[in-house]
């Protein structure tokens, strides 16, 4: 992952409103792991990742923007939530699942470039399976005659193959029992053995069962066979645990829901502290055990966020706040914020509007006017109610438009703009009313 943080801060620009210093940190720690990869080995090991921790009010962001660095990074990125973990000796999921689950996204992310790369390879071998279905080879010893006129039909065949004209023919293939190579990152290897074991007794009869299919179906049933053969796994898995290790990022989401309060009595939260206690030795660099071998976790990037409405920052336990010594706090949304993220973002909620009730025929359009009104309303709701910061957005459109998107399959051909005024008409009884507007905005 090249990109420059300038680069990096223009992309999420995109898609993200304001919070240029969250989106400005979060650039420099991406660029210094690529920088860190082009020094000497002795030196890469004594540079330790600098752990972000995002302070802000539910909705200003902190999540899209995790959403954004998953898709622009060619890195195992996974966002999980804090709430979900539990004390080690408690029931629920143990922190170091997420590192598995890392690596389970890195497995998949670097075999699907591979599968990239071999993409000719693999639709050639595809192919040569469905014909040889269909047109079954000569056998040994055929004259050159034969032969000829065999890569004749099969040359035609293929072509007919390619331009879908066979996808409807029915075609018997083998569907493999086995779990793959890869099975589930997720789980301890604990688990993964005991799986195992129970797979090896169910098919120990059978490897494979075969099945009439579609020729269409067994393109699909038959890419996995070939990738199976023709793709290099231990290379796959080598590749993708030095990824991890190198470039990984996790992005742990309301970090603040396990947060122990001073006010609060800890006693009824046995886990939470736990949770924290569990997660140091992660973030510090320890050694995890997945069903890929042992990933050491010293690189790791790792982003937290969090509201903190309830707990602080500081409370936190010592430890853990010093493993995230960057700290950038993410601006609530005022009203020319929440204007900009109605019409900027390339996948504003007003774009994709638009792009639902088009399916429908129907040609949607605001004003500006009616934006700015959409823009104040929501704004006044969350000041009057819960700041829920862009979510609000979200509540306030699909009031507005819920007459329009129901009645739409009837207004076909049809143009609506929506003003100010409409605005007004559908919003203001709504928003007067406090108690009403506690449930519907």
């Amino acid at each position: 992952m090249s990109m420059t943080p300038k680069e990096i801060v223009s992309y999420l620009d995109d898609y993200i409103i304001g919070q240029y210093e969250a989106k400005k940190a979060i650039a420099i720690a991406l660029r210094n792991r690529y920088r860190r990869m082009q020094l000497p080995k002795e030196i890469q090991e004594d540079i330790m990742p600098k752990n972000i921790l995002m302070i802000g009010s539910t909705g200003v962001g902190k999540t899209e923007i995790a959403r954004r660095l998953a898709k622009m990074m060619a890195l195992p990125f996974v966002k999980v939530e804090a709430s979900k973990y539990t004390e080690v000796g408690f029931v629920g999921r143990d922190v170091e699942s997420m590192v598995r689950d890392l690596v389970n996204i890195s497995i998949n992310l670097v075999k699907s470039e591979h599968k990239d790369k071999n993409k000719a390879d693999i639709e050639e071998y595809v192919a040569k399976m469905i014909i040889e279905k269909l047109l079954p080879p000569l056998p040994k010893g055929a004259s050159e005659e034969k032969q000829e006129q065999y890569k004749k039909s099969f040359d035609k065949m293929k072509k007919r193959l390619e331009d879908g004209e066979l996808d409807e023919l029915d075609i018997e293939v083998e569907i493999s029992n086995s779990l793959g190579e890869f099975g589930d990152a997720t789980m301890s290897p604990e688990v993964i053995k005991v799986q195992e074991s129970i797979m090896k007794i169910i098919s120990s009869k059978s490897e494979s069962v075969k099945k009439e299919v579609k020729v269409k179906d067994a393109k699909e049933i038959l890419k996995n066979e070939a990738s199976d053969k023709l793709l290099d796994f231990d290379k796959i898995k080598a590749e993708a645990l030095e990824r991890v290790e190198n470039g990984g990022i996790i992005f742990i989401d309301e970090i603040d829901k396990i947060a122990v309060s001073a006010n609060s009595n800890s006693r009824q939260d046995p886990s939470k502290e736990g949770v924290q206690r569990d997660l140091l030795p992660l973030v510090e660099g320890s050694d995890v055990n997945t069903k890929y071998g042992v990933i050491k976790t010293n690189h790791i990037l790792f982003i937290a966020a969090g509201a903190f409405h309830v707990s602080k920052p500081s409370d936190l336990i010592p430890e853990l706040q010093g493993r995230f010594p960057l700290r950038v706090e993410l601006n609530s949304l005022d009203e020319d914020a929440l204007y900009k993220i109605l019409t900027v973002p390339k996948n504003s909620l007003l774009k994709q509007y638009k792009a639902l009730l088009g399916v429908e025929g129907v040609e949607l359009e605001f004003d500006d006017d009616a934006i700015k009104t959409i823009s104040k309303i929501s704004q006044l709701a969350n000041e009057k109610l819960e700041d829920i910061g862009a979510r609000r957005l979200h509540t306030v459109v699909e009031r507005l438009l819920e007459e329009i998107s129901f009645d739409a399959d009837e207004k076909k051909g049809e143009k609506i703009v929506v003003t100010k005024e409409l605005v007004h008409d559908r919003l203001d009884v709504v928003a007067s009313d406090e108690d009403v507007s506690r449930y519907i905005l």
